[in-house]
């Protein structure tokens, strides 16, 4: 509970919070700035890249390449909500932020995260029913059910998002208004409340088991099954496809699920700011880079996909150069 008197003391209204950036004061930052820049952009190509792709080339239009392509579309938000305002501060040297450019860094970050935790699920599932139920396939995920399952996502993200921001937002903030993050995140910012907030960290623990215990047990039925059939196919062909199907998306649940939980369940004791900060720039800023690696530009499809677009693109040049 808060302090009346300690509250009208110590809190001050209308005041801005400080970022202090993901690389403080040490002597390279510049370099690391320099760095996460490079990865901006990175994940930006990269993301709007395959977005365009699965939408242009007709091969691509299949249930898994559509979930991939929301994926790619929720990673460049994830690090448009975060990485420009730290650049920005670091290029002009404010690092303020105001409280309703907090509530909005935190409202979109907390929907994303949610979103994309259900739509890994989706992704699994879609795996599931591609190699264990192929005949059924296309009537379990044909269009209308893909854009369902990708309706449902962003919405129970939203849902996250609205229930856990305004009450967050809502706390008084008082002693020093430095966020020890590069964004506004719930962990970092509620660490200023003059507040006890040992309800709202509850409510934030029930919800993160909500919003990762169904995606985990959808993911772990889905390829607890793959993994029976894959074990009852004799060739070794068969195993190597199913494995090679699955082996990408696995990577990604294992990388984002692994870094959701160590900061959002972890208990206080077992990790300190400067590590929370650290995993939080993993999967803001590294797996949006990683994502369009890992699912894609690695698949025969895609990289066929993108050469035929780019000859087509010559082909197109040489005409408009001839006819000139």
């Amino acid at each position: 509970m808060c302090s009346g008197n300690q509250n009208s003391q110590n809190q001050t209204l209308n005041t801005d919070f400080i970022l202090v950036g993901l690389f403080g004061e040490t002597k390279h930052a510049l370099l690391l700035y320099t760095v996460t820049f490079i990865f901006f952009l990175m994940a930006l190509a990269g993301n709007a890249l395959l977005i365009i792709l699965v939408h242009l080339e007709p091969r691509l239009h299949t249930p898994m390449y559509f979930f991939i392509s929301q994926l790619s579309l929720m990673d460049l938000m994830y690090i448009s909500v975060t990485v420009p305002k730290m650049l920005l501060g670091q290029v002009t040297g404010d690092h303020t932020i105001s409280p309703s450019g907090c509530g909005t860094q935190m409202f979109f970050y907390l929907t994303l995260a949610g979103a994309e935790t259900f739509l890994l699920s989706a992704m699994a599932y879609d795996r599931y029913a591609a190699i264990c139920r192929p005949l059924h396939y296309p009537l379990l995920m044909n269009q209308r059910v893909c854009e369902c399952l990708v309706s449902g996502c962003w919405f129970l993200g939203m849902v996250d998002g609205l229930l856990l921001t305004p009450i967050a937002m809502s706390f008084p903030f008082c002693h020093s208004r430095k966020i020890l993050s590069f964004f506004c995140e719930a962990p970092a910012l509620l660490k200023l409340s003059c507040c006890d907030i040992s309800l709202y960290k509850m409510l934030m623990y029930l919800c993160c088991i909500l919003m990762l215990l169904i995606p985990i047990v959808v993911i772990s039925s889905s390829y607890a099954l793959i993994l029976h059939l894959i074990h009852s196919i004799s060739s070794a062909k068969g195993h190597r496809k199913a494995f090679a199907t699955c082996s990408s998306h696995m990577t990604v649940v294992l990388l984002f699920f692994g870094a959701t939980i160590y900061t959002y369940m972890l208990p206080d004791s077992y990790h300190t700011a400067e590590q929370d900060m650290m995993v939080s720039a993993f999967y803001t800023i590294i797996t949006p880079v990683l994502n369009p690696l890992i699912y894609s530009f690695h698949n025969k499809e895609v990289t066929g996909a993108l050469r035929s677009r780019m000859q087509l693109g010559l082909s197109l040049e040489k005409v408009v150069k001839g006819k000139v």
